[in-house]
């Protein structure tokens, strides 16, 4: 009977540490599954092919003891034992995510700080002024990444990150950084061709329009009074930087912040009598609190945004007109002349 127990108290040890030994990377590949709720999605933003992806979840099955998956043809669903265990398994990974922002931070201000920043923003206005930056925090390396994807700070994909959405995990610090106007423009020389478009004859001008996660053409539409878009639309890009040199170029009407005329932009403003706006918020992990440079960064980040600088990013709405003046200061030193749109080589 003794030896039974002994021997039934080894085999449970040996389950528990083979449950122990399950992988982090598994149990990463679990929660990227459960995330894209399907194979192929998740081994693409995991860098892997579905096959390495599979027998990470199969041996974290086997390790376990059980299915956490429900596997079809209209993807993954979590089993009941998967749901039982997302929890945790999220909770291990924000930790993880801790453990690393703790050994990153110093009181030094040497280092790297990793800001993400949707693209308009981060080319048009924080690159110029980064420079500047620079020239007085020599010892500290801003990482910048521009797109229209938002970054998970949560997650580790940044450090700081200006999006259009405000995050909702209470680890993060978000403030409202200010707001950008959003407004339709037309170049100089598509105004002397087809004139200045209006409401009533908007269908017989072309658009240039951005097709981004946080953007849709029934945005546009909406905007415009329309059903659809269907036969004005001539360039639709996901770059920010492609929309405003396809205007300036001639291609078309399209929207874009009401700063950038002020800033020097060739641009004829389009006044529909509708326009738009987006909040930029700025979020951080709490735990940035206590490091010099990120601290630094995050400070010189709401200076470059106050709208009481910057008269752009205010809450009301000012006529680009109306902004040349009030911004000619920052026109003189970050304007965008020589910047944007160069003439293609002959």
């Amino acid at each position: 009977m003794q030896q039974l127990l002994h021997r039934g108290a080894a085999v449970t040890q040996h389950r528990a540490d083979e449950i122990l030994d399950a992988s982090w990377d598994d149990l990463k590949s679990f929660l990227a599954c459960a995330r894209y709720k399907s194979f192929r999605n998740a081994a693409d933003v995991l860098g892997l092919t579905s096959t390495t992806l599979m027998r990470r979840i199969d041996r974290l099955e086997e390790r376990i003891g059980c299915k956490v998956f429900l596997r079809d043809q209209s993807g993954l669903t979590l089993s009941e034992d998967g749901a039982a265990m997302i929890g945790d398994v999220m909770e291990m990974e924000r930790h993880a995510f801790n453990l690393f922002r703790r050994a990153s931070q110093s009181s030094d201000t040497a280092g790297t700080v990793r800001v993400a920043v949707t693209e308009g923003p981060g080319n048009f206005w924080i690159l110029p002024r980064l420079i500047d930056f620079h020239k007085t925090y020599r010892k500290i390396t801003v990482d910048l990444r521009c797109a229209m994807e938002q970054a998970d700070v949560a997650r580790l994909e940044a450090d700081i990150a200006i999006q259009l959405e405000p995050p909702t995990n209470p680890d993060l610090i978000v403030a409202k950084l200010g707001r950008l106007h959003i407004y339709a423009f037309v170049s100089e020389e598509y105004r002397k061709l087809h004139g200045v478009p209006s409401l009533a004859d908007i269908r017989n001008h072309r658009l240039v329009i951005q097709h981004a996660p946080q953007v849709d053409d029934s945005a546009y539409a909406r905007v415009l009074g329309l059903t659809s878009l269907e036969g004005i639309v001539g360039i639709k890009t996901n770059s920010s930087i492609g929309v405003l040199y396809a205007i300036e170029r001639g291609a078309g009407m399209g929207f874009l912040p009401t700063a950038l005329v002020a800033l020097g932009a060739s641009l004829v403003a389009v006044d529909l009598g509708v326009h738009h706006h987006a909040d930029l918020w700025l979020a951080y992990h709490k735990e940035f609190r206590h490091s010099d440079r990120h601290k630094i960064v995050i400070d010189w980040i709401k200076k470059i945004f106050d709208p009481k600088t910057y008269p752009c990013f205010r809450d009301e709405f000012i006529h680009p007109n109306d902004l040349i003046p009030l911004m000619a200061a920052s026109k003189e030193t970050y304007g965008l002349e020589g910047y944007v749109a160069a003439k293609p080589f002959a």
